[in-house]
């Protein structure tokens, strides 16, 4: 199933990868049943994500342990360690949490002629 990047929704997500698992479990010739045995998860639950509906991550990830696909998905999210030279500039580690940004608004917009008798 092809899917348009730009138009992803959590439903149509959990749908494409709940599509692909069971390309791969069929592919190794793995029953539902099985795998789910394997995966130490209840056989509804995996009819429920391969049919694109919602489950935990901890069982989508127990599933993706068992068919050996831990390492892709690691690779989806890149780390972002910073480089040693960063350090060296700037002389901090590296984050702990985020700051939030701070927006200054006007308290009141300013408009001609107002505040002043001439």
């Amino acid at each position: 199933m092809a899917y348009n990047a730009d138009a992803l929704t959590s439903g149509s997500l959990c749908a494409e990868l709940g599509s692909r698992l069971a390309k791969i479990r069929l592919s190794r010739n793995i029953t539902q049943k099985a795998l789910a045995r394997e995966a130490g998860i209840g056989l509804r639950t995996l009819r429920r994500l391969e049919a694109g509906g919602s489950c935990t991550l901890d069982s989508f990830l127990r599933i993706a342990i068992t068919l050996g696909l831990a390492d892709h998905l690691l690779s989806t999210i890149p780390a972002q360690d910073i480089r040693p030279i960063e350090r060296i500039g700037t002389r901090r580690s590296e984050r702990k949490r985020a700051r939030p940004i701070r927006h200054q608004t006007p308290k009141e917009p300013w408009v001609w002629g107002e505040g002043r008798d001439d």
